[in-house]
């Protein structure tokens, strides 16, 4: 696929148009939803509930009377109060500071575990797990409340309960999930923390949020080597005044807690009483967590979430667009540090459903590590990003045949916008053209998606079926005016019920970020565009856009083209300064296994470039390299792949999963 002419060079908004029309016109759609499953799918059975003559009657009555749509999803998902709400939303203070369940009472952790007590879902599997070194276990739903009910009694006897910020910087395996809860439980505030952080990124989020306690792990391992963790959280603890307590999951699988106060005794095992634990009554509006966003500069920005936001918002995500039923596995490869790990958390215990977590590297010991997770765990809904596919699919099919991926019932997809390419690999070769890649974006301060697939509609490669049922999403131009066929920044016009209730400590900064540009309109900071099958795309973030001679070029639409050579697995792309351009394109390219790069084929990929982009957008360089550096979600980091080559100052590294992958930029550079 191109996204532009044979000729001169197009502006971003034609190539966009090139990109859709293509989609439109070229017979695109490759996947339709049997009458079978539209019938049992839960976005069909809520369209039938409620009175709805069609899927678009839904969208347009869900975005326009957004007080009865979240209602109905409340009490369709069974979510139970202490206190009924007086209304579902509060808009009295504006748009960006709208209330939710307004006067309710509830603590979500009653919803995800309590109210099944005595009920058959306590007895169905809550977590699946298996660490790298391939040590593998399962949690039922009772086994987990009674886990979660032991720490939330260890931790009202330290003293933490209500209001609380209390970290988590552990592996992901399945106490993680019981340290969440537990948090959530007593009424403080989940602060969770990337496994791959640094002493520097835990003590600033920490002391942000005025910690009182943190959880941590001895280490974890990856690709076969003990990485510690536990050395790390000591270091950061050091800088942090208002933190009392630690606690360690040690390498026997123990807690153990150490009070960090003067004249504290040794650390100590946890304390009892070790039954039933009640759960704290809370506020629906009540904190309930803080996630942390990096930002390219400035300080991280902590994303403030309530008992009724988040976890409803990631329930409804899943249910409505992920199609996930009670008795389903969802497996995402993530970290809880990204918020795809609480999101997987909130959403599979809320449905009643089975949650798969995966600690270690997806290609290790070999590279069909991810394919036999879904094997031998019979996953049903395995989510990925379009990254971790172009770094697998350049082991080739067969690593994927070996296994029996008969469980599986769909992809689900997010982190960055997919390539072609790549789209099609996952589909053809290990979906064998039968299952769905529910694409999904969204983001941390949303809860979840903005545009998502589902099982209703048809689809076309890297599409989205449109946004999500309760999204007010529109595609508008630099005026605010709604555009269709052409590239436009991706707003909201309505509140949702998942919207952060705005950055802690930091009003001003979230008003900034996402409230500034048009009046009671949240400005997204993506490229987007809609198609006229009415299919939806992401070109990629609007603040990653290179002006190369005054033509604008987003990342995705290069390393598109350079992903498309049979030879190539993965690219990234960037500006750098350039005294008579502005700024000249320099592509990094990782190739596939066994092939050797050279100038002809860095010549040819310069080529394909300005031949699919224009000639004013050939790369200065193509530069191979043997990774490029991503977060342990897989997110490509292309300001620091900028900075490395030109260097400067690298900034915040903190998420950086791979950081020898460095080394090639830089001795590239010279």
């Amino acid at each position: 696929m191109s996204f532009g002419n044979r000729g001169g060079c197009p502006t971003i908004k034609q190539r966009a148009q090139s990109f859709v029309s293509e989609f439109q016109f070229g017979g695109e759609f490759v996947w339709w939803p049997s009458p079978e499953l539209i019938a049992k799918s839960n976005l069909q059975q809520f369209i039938n509930k409620h009175g709805l003559g069609s899927y678009d009657e839904l969208m347009t009555r869900s975005t326009t009377d957004i007080a009865w749509f979240w209602n109905s999803v409340l009490q369709d998902l069974d979510i139970q109060f202490h206190k009924p709400y007086s209304r579902v939303v509060d808009l009295s203070k504006g748009k960006p500071w709208a209330k939710w369940c307004a006067d309710g009472q509830m603590n979500i952790v009653h919803n995800m575990l309590d109210k099944y007590a005595g009920t058959p879902t306590d007895n169905n599997p809550a977590i699946k797990s298996e660490t790298e070194n391939g040590t593998v276990s399962l949690l039922t739903y009772k086994e987990l409340r009674e886990q979660v009910d032991r720490m939330a009694n260890s931790l009202r006897s330290l003293g933490l309960g209500k209001g609380h910020a209390i970290g988590v910087f552990m592996p992901m395996v399945p106490e993680i999930v019981v340290a969440m809860l537990a948090i959530i439980k007593i009424g403080a505030i989940f602060l969770p923390l990337f496994s791959g952080f640094g002493a520097a990124a835990i003590a600033s989020r920490l002391n942000d949020a005025d910690a009182k306690a943190l959880f941590t792990a001895a280490g974890t391992y990856r690709r076969g080597k003990f990485c510690a963790m536990k050395l790390i959280a000591d270091e950061a603890a050091a800088q942090i005044p208002t933190l009392q307590h630690v606690v360690v999951l040690n390498q026997a699988s123990e807690w153990l807690i150490e009070d960090l106060r003067r004249d504290a005794k040794p650390p100590a095992t946890l304390s009892g009483p070790f039954d039933d634990s009640p759960t704290e009554r809370t506020s629906a509006e009540d904190p309930m967590m803080i996630i942390y966003t990096s930002g390219t500069t400035g300080r991280p920005k902590g994303a403030v979430h309530t008992h009724c936001g988040f976890p409803i918002k990631s329930a409804q995500d899943m249910w409505q667009g992920l199609d996930l039923h009670a008795d389903e596995t969802l497996f995402w490869m993530t970290d809880m540090g990204w918020m795809m790990g609480p999101w997987e958390v909130f959403g599979t215990l809320l449905l009643g459903a089975t949650m798969m977590l995966y600690d270690g590297a997806p290609d290790f010991p070999e590279p069909d590590r991810v394919w036999s997770l879904v094997d031998r765990h019979k996953v049903t809904a395995l989510g990925v990003s379009p990254t971790l596919i172009r770094a697998l699919r350049r082991y080739g099919d067969e690593i994927v045949h070996r296994h029996d991926l008969s469980s599986l019932r769909k992809f689900a997809s997010t982190g960055e916008p997919w390539n072609p390419e790549p789209w099609t690999w996952l589909f053809q070769n290990v979906g064998r053209g039968r299952l769905p890649i529910i694409n999904y974006s969204g983001g941390t301060e949303i809860s979840g998606g903005i545009l998502m697939g589902n099982v209703l509609t048809p689809m076309k490669p890297c599409a989205f079926s449109g946004p999500l049922p309760g999204m007010a999403a529109d595609v508008v131009d630099e005026n605010g005016n709604s555009v269709r066929g052409q590239v436009g920044e991706l707003v909201i016009r309505e509140p949702w019920i998942g919207m952060t209730r705005g950055f802690w400590k930091d009003p001003d900064r979230y008003i900034q970020t996402y409230w500034s540009r048009f009046p009671d309109v949240w400005v997204h900071g993506d490229w987007a565009a809609v198609d006229n099958d009415g299919l939806w795309y992401i070109l990629g973030r609007s603040d990653d856009t290179i002006k190369v001679a005054g033509k604008r070029v987003g990342p995705a639409e290069v390393e598109s083209v350079l992903v498309a050579h049979s030879q190539v697995s993965e690219a990234a792309a960037v500006g750098i300064p350039d005294p008579i351009k502005g700024e000249a394109l320099v592509c990094f390219c990782v190739l596939k296994k066994d092939v050797n790069g050279d100038p002809s084929l860095a010549t040819e990929l310069k080529a394909s470039v300005a031949r699919d982009l224009g000639k004013a957008l050939a790369p200065k360089e193509i530069i191979f390299v043997g990774d490029i550096p991503k977060t342990r979600n897989a997110k490509v980091m292309r300001r620091i792949v900028r900075a490395a080559y030109l260097g400067e100052k690298l900034g915040d590294t903190s998420a950086l999963e791979n950081p020898a992958s460095l080394d090639d930029i830089k001795r590239a550079a010279g």
